[in-house]
């Protein structure tokens, strides 16, 4: 974080705020992490904080020390409105369009506070009077870290904060597999352990959750799994009959996508999940090498993310979006032989 931001948060801290923390639409690990961790963090320094998700987040993640204490605005929208209205400062986590957080864009707009960004995804938005925005970075937990730091708490740090970093972190970089992952997020991963972060028990607590209908559904996925070999591509189909004859529950299909990548000699994976309820398709895309799902998911999905991993949406129905997805690729082969 650079000194003018820097500055900026300290100023807007120097005395005692009303604050909200605000993830962004189907929260995953890195934003309920580092949002569980900055309202920890704001409220040790004696400051007001709640955290506030539009929608709910999966199971495997509600064991997090505060995560029940969050606010779900699309299941409590007077208190999140409440909420909203009276902070005096916003700090929207792991995203950088107010659009990512679905219906709570409008009140968001519509509120007086002040802004702080702090996020690793491309190209935000200048809604924030501090943005703290670093594309290098794993995750939007790690750069909490580094926030701390700046600001010159780190030694704040406490069992909780440093057990929502590491979650953050792991989930963000795949289990630190990911070339986002440096020697730097190790060194914050090991200062994390050494402030009371249980590495085995958090992978357990995410990793070790599934239910027998979650694991029929990824056998289902894996069925479903088509290689296009001269794209060096693969991808992934579930129609909603699929989710809703196994039960599907928020977070079912976390990490599907990465099967499909896994598998060797591609470069190019996608996952195409089909929601009836809000009338498209969502799709994930994840790359190796230099191929840049980010710009491809922009181009044409109305999405983005990091280079080799994004999400985007398709308005049209399952069978036309993959048969589009399909038609498109031509015009990538170089690219996708070149990033093999």
């Amino acid at each position: 974080m650079n000194s003018e931001t820097t500055e900026i948060v300290k100023k807007l801290l120097e005395s005692p705020k009303r604050a909200v923390v605000v993830g962004h639409k189907n929260p995953d690990g890195d934003a309920v992490g580092s949002c569980l961790a900055l309202s920890f963090i704001l409220n040790r320094l004696g400051h007001k904080s709640d955290v506030i998700m539009p929608n709910d987040f999966p199971d495997f993640l509600k064991w997090l020390p505060g995560s029940e204490d969050i606010v779900i605005h699309d299941k409590d929208t007077d208190k999140s409105m409440t909420l909203i209205n009276e902070a005096e400062i916003v700090f929207t986590l792991d995203f950088n369009a107010l659009d990512r957080t679905g219906d709570m864009q409008q009140f968001l707009e519509d509120s007086t506070a002040k802004f702080v960004l702090i996020d690793h995804h491309q190209e935000p938005d200048s809604y924030a009077v501090a943005s703290y925005s670093d594309t290098s970075m794993s995750s939007t937990s790690e750069m909490i870290y580094h926030f701390l730091e700046a600001l010159d708490e780190i030694g704040i740090l406490c069992v909780e904060v440093a057990t929502h970093l590491y979650t953050g972190i792991m989930t963000d970089t795949g289990s630190f597999r990911f070339p986002s992952t440096t020697a730097t997020t190790h060194r914050v991963i090991a200062h994390l352990i050494e402030m009371g972060a249980n590495n085995s028990e958090i992978h357990q607590n995410v990793y070790d959750t599934n239910t027998p209908d979650r694991l029929r559904l990824l056998g289902v996925a894996l069925k479903n799994l088509t290689i296009l070999s001269e794209y060096n591509t693969a991808y992934i189909t579930l129609t909603q009959k699929e989710l809703d004859t196994h039960n599907f529950r928020r977070g079912d299909t976390e990490g599907f996508v990465n099967y499909a990548l896994s598998v060797t000699g591609i470069v190019f994976a996608v996952i195409f999940i089909e929601n009836k309820q809000d009338k498209l398709v969502k799709m994930s895309f994840r790359s190796k090498g230099n191929f840049s799902v980010n710009e491809f998911a922009r181009e044409y999905y109305n999405g983005g993310g990091h280079i080799n991993a994004a999400g985007g949406r398709s308005n049209q129905p399952l069978s036309k979006t993959v048969t589009e997805f399909i038609s498109i690729l031509p015009n990538y082969k170089k690219a996708l032989t070149d990033a093999s």
